[in-house]
């Protein structure tokens, strides 16, 4: 245990108590294994690392009066230090800085941040029982793994209420994730400076401007072995064995010891990523089903089989200027059929499927690996998995001490003024509103100016696609090897495949860069924007100070996945609901900025081309994202540490093998959330389009499970933990990601399908008594006449086929509801036209009625928290009321028997149970 200390009035450290600390022992280290996560002494544990290097010009001599200071206040503050001199590192300039926190200031922290400790076994019996458990045997893992803590009643900690509490081990009561987090808590608190200079504090300022090079806490052990150390917990190696290997991918997962050794915030992001692959395998077989349906009914399709057959000698007009000729329907053959898998009945039952899967969870008990398929809200479910983990990981009440106490250190530091909280009755700081519209006015320009890139880019891409289409369309009529091509892909592929990978190329670049961006506009805090203040006074604030560590999350996420929104779905939203939709006809063609001809679909519509562009960004994002993800620290880990791979092992410290590993940043979670939820948009907003996407998406979140696993266990350092009670303002992300996806789903359907047309000719424009589709290609198609089309329409002399000859081929037939030539009415809209427009719009409104109302009766049917689960926390508050108030009864029996009054039943009478009961509940 550490020395006792005191509260020393003036102290550098603000807020921060200061203890006088003994000098540490002097130990010869050739004695003991460097392999260690303890002090020389082998007794007190290293809580934290910080590490520098020596700079011998003029700037290193301010580095070293700030971390003499720094290292000074950290002392006064009652943190325990020890130094590894450089000629003990591996490369001979680092010098490694240890840091232990000793029990008085575990104890004072400990209170100010209101950790919650055990102070009683939970005595509630656990009632609930998983149906066919046998069942689900292969999937679990051992109970120590799963629980490797007894399940406790906690309350905030209290330092002079310690005999309350179980404690047994004062070494070993806080676990390492706590204790890194209280040190983390000081370390971005302590100055470094003067006392007059009150900005000057914090280790973030000490990183960004050299003066430590790193700062994190220490894995307990290897990976790969266990330590042999038999005070280490070893829970590095337990989790790398039970958890982070790939041959353990059909196993739940230890989400209490990610909690434990990670800290909350990380456990909560594994827990969602878990339970959002579970919802996927039900989403992934419909899927399936629906794309295995279009594969038995290939050759039963009519439509294709009449554009195969002679019904398909149809002269087709050209689809772009100049260089593309007249056209035989019957070689969109092959891609009528491909269009078919995709483009079917199954296509609107699949889309009302999804959109009620992304709102429905399954009522089944939460501790089940999987979820029976039963139809429910899978946001709605998610909540009361939530619930319930706030519950088990005491985060009930965590919001409220979120928002007082995690102030982050740049906002007391930028924010000098005080203003009174009516609430807490404390001077607390603030910004005036001048300076937040300031602020707020600069990063909003900042997001537009970028959000109007992506959309120039995606306009770049558009002209594109205009603009090659016709050479495409001429080249692929040039050599024998080119038309060979042509045969199994049309100018459309082409154009839309060529397209999809440009866009990829270029999402990939303005992601790269808007990352950056977004950062600085959060996040700066060295350049400045002057602004002045109702009182005169020139005030220099960076354009955003977030007052908390959640606000400044919540911000930079909806700013990063506005961009990454318009940066991954803009295509997409063009192919499906742009483009074939404002062509014209031939002879009053729709023209982009006067010059580029607008595209057209395929015959059987533009689906196959809207599935074309989802496959290639979606799969290449993912694929990139694994690969940056396991391959990218790899290599660098691999490099950093090829000499002290050499070493033996009780050379090699743990604190260098530490420090080889890379550094998992504040917004290393950030990344991984956004990966998932863009993820979540491609499989939800144009599902309709590609069924097989959400099996797509199981196969890469099996993989990405154990890939994020394996980087945190393997390639990061340990990351400082962090509480978190939720996901965020992700929650709100996929909730309007799952609304918006009904409406598209229900447009893609309509519009971007062929499904609508089909069903309205096949219940209304048949021919002959009976319903069938014969006879629709014929019917969909509308009819000009050749010689009326304008010379800038025309193809080149040279550019027709052989077989096309003017003479005899008099009329062309394009994708349309018009009437032909000689009509009253002639190259106007026909009334068949109106009436599959009206089905269009019945059919998205009954849809998205009956999608959002299925939504909202189960959302009011299923609570938010389970029952059970409210019944424990009103059941623990009751009972840790009740032992807190016997607590202290017996405090006061003990202080008036020790004052001589023998009669405490005089003084003393216990309040009723009900009493506490009503407070309570």
């Amino acid at each position: 245990m550490g020395p006792q200390g005191r509260s020393v009035p003036g102290s550098l450290c603000l807020d921060i108590p200061v203890f006088f600390p003994s000098p540490p022992l002097q130990i010869d280290k050739q004695l003991q294994s460097k392999d260690s996560v303890f002090f020389r002494d082998g007794v007190r544990r290293i809580d934290f690392v910080l590490s520098y290097v020596d700079d011998n010009t003029k700037d290193g001599e301010k580095k070293q009066e700030r971390r003499k200071e720094f290292e000074s206040n950290l002392q006064k503050a009652g943190l325990e230090l020890e130094t590894e001199d450089k000629s003990e590192s591996e490369d001979g300039n680092t010098y490694f800085l240890k840091i232990h926190a000793p029990w008085e200031v575990l104890a004072t922290y400990a209170e100010v941040l209101k950790i919650k400790v055990p102070f009683k076994a939970n005595d509630i019996p656990n009632s609930q029982e998983i149906p066919l458990e046998w069942l689900f045997k292969p999937f679990q893992l051992a109970e120590e793994v799963m629980h490797p803590e007894p399940d406790y009643f906690t309350s905030a900690f209290q330092k002079d209420k310690q005999d309350f509490f179980l404690i047994d081990n004062k070494d070993t009561f806080f676990p390492a994730s706590t204790r890194n987090r209280i040190v983390y808590y000081i370390l971005s608190r302590c100055p470094y400076w003067k006392e007059d200079q009150k900005d000057k504090k914090g280790i973030k300022r000490l990183l960004s401007n050299g003066t430590y090079t790193s700062v994190f806490p220490l894995h307990d052990c290897r990976y790969w072995k266990r330590a042999r150390d038999p005070a280490c917990e070893n829970e590095r190696y337990t989790l790398y064995r039970q958890w982070a290997r790939f041959t353990c991918f059909y196993k739940e997962q230890p989400l209490n010891l990610i909690r434990k050794y990670y800290g909350e915030k990380i456990g909560i992001y594994f827990a969602w990523l878990g339970f959002y692959t579970e919802m996927l395998f039900f989403a992934a077989i419909v899927g399936l089903i629906c794309f295995l349906y279009g594969a038995f009914t290939y050759h039963d399709n009519v439509s294709s089989q009449e554009i195969c057959n002679d019904a398909g000698n149809i002269t087709m007009c050209p689809l772009c200027d100049k260089k593309c000729s007249f056209w035989m329907l019957n070689t969109t053959c092959e891609s009528s059929w491909h269009s078919h898998l995709f483009d079917n009945e199954a296509t609107v039952f699949f889309a009302i499927f999804m959109g009620i899967w992304e709102t429905l969870p399954f009522p089944v008990p939460e501790t089940l690996p999987c979820p029976v398929p039963t139809v429910t809200l899978f946001l709605e479910f998610w909540k009361r998995r939530q619930a319930r983990l706030e519950y088990e990981w005491d985060l009930v009440d965590f919001e409220e001490e979120q928002q007082q106490l995690q102030l982050r250190p740049e906002y007391e530091t930028k924010c000098t003024r005080r203003k009174l909280n009516r609430i807490t009755q404390e001077q607390e700081p603030y910004l005036p509103l001048t300076s937040k519209y300031a602020r707020y006015c600069l990063s909003g320009a900042t997001v537009l100016f970028w959000l109007m890139l992506i959309i120039a880019c995606i306009i770049g891409v558009i002209v594109y696609r205009l603009a090659v289409y016709a050479a495409f369309a001429s080249l692929m009529k040039g050599t024998k090897e080119l038309r060979l091509v042509g045969s199994f892909m049309t100018p459309q592929i082409a154009t839309s495949v060529t397209a999809s990978c440009i866009n990829f190329v270029i999402i990939m670049i303005l992601n790269f860069m808007y990352e950056r961006v977004a950062i600085w506009v959060t996040d700066m805090v060295c350049n400045c924007v002057c602004v002045y203040v109702y009182l005169n006074n020139r005030v220099c604030v960076p354009p955003e100070i977030p007052r908390t560590h959640m606000e400044y999350e919540n911000r930079l996420t909806i700013k990063m996945f506005m961009f990454q929104f318009v940066n991954y779905y803009s295509s997409c939203f063009y192919v499906a609901f742009f483009k074939g939709k404002f062509v014209g006809y031939p002879g009053n063609y729709t023209y982009m900025f006067g010059k580029f001809r607008n595209e057209e679909c395929d015959t059987g519509g533009c689906l196959i081309e809207l599935t074309t562009q989802l496959v290639i960004v979606m799969v290449g994002k993912q694929v990139w994202g694994n690969i940056q993800e396991a391959l990218v620290p790899w290599l660098w880990n691999w490099w950093g540490s090829r000499k002290a791979r050499g070493h033996p092992e009780s050379l090699y410290s743990r604190w260098e093998q530490d420090h080889d590993l890379q550094c998992f940043g504040q917004l290393g979670l950030f990344y991984e959330y956004l990966e998932m939820v863009i993820q979540f948009g491609f499989i939800t907003l144009f599902v309709a389009s590609f069924p097989l996407a959400p099996l797509l998406a199981l196969f890469n979140n099996i993989l990405e499970i154990r890939v994020d696993a394996w980087k945190f266990t393997t390639q990061f350092r340990r990351p400082v933990a962090a509480k978190a009670h939720s996901i965020g303002a992700w929650q709100e992300i996929l909730n309007g990601v799952a609304i918006m996806s009904v409406v598209t789903n229900a447009f893609i359907v309509s519009f971007t399908s062929d499904m609508i047309p089909r069903l309205v000719y096949y219940y209304a424009y048949h021919p002959g008594s009976e319903p069938s589709m014969n006879g629709y290609i014929n019917n969909s198609l509308s009819v000009f006449e050749i010689s009326r089309l304008p010379p800038q329409n025309m193809p080149d002399a040279d550019e027709n086929p052989e077989w096309f000859n003017n003479t005899t081929i008099t009329t062309c037939r394009y994708r349309d509801y018009r009437y032909p030539p000689g009509h009253e009415k002639e190259y106007q809209h026909s009334m068949q036209f109106w009436h599959i427009l009206a089905a269009k719009l019945a059919f998205i409104i009954i849809m998205e009625h009956v999608v959002f109302l299925v939504k909202f009766f189960v959302a009011w049917l299923i609570p938010d928290v389970p029952a059970d689960v409210k019944a424990r926390v009103k059941r623990e508050r009751y009972l840790t009321q009740e032992y807190l108030q016997n607590y202290e009864l017996d405090r006061l029996k003990k202080t008036l028997q020790g004052n001589g009054c023998h009669d405490t039943d005089a003084f003393i009478t216990s309040t009723e149970r009900h009493e506490v009961l009503s407070e309570v509940l």
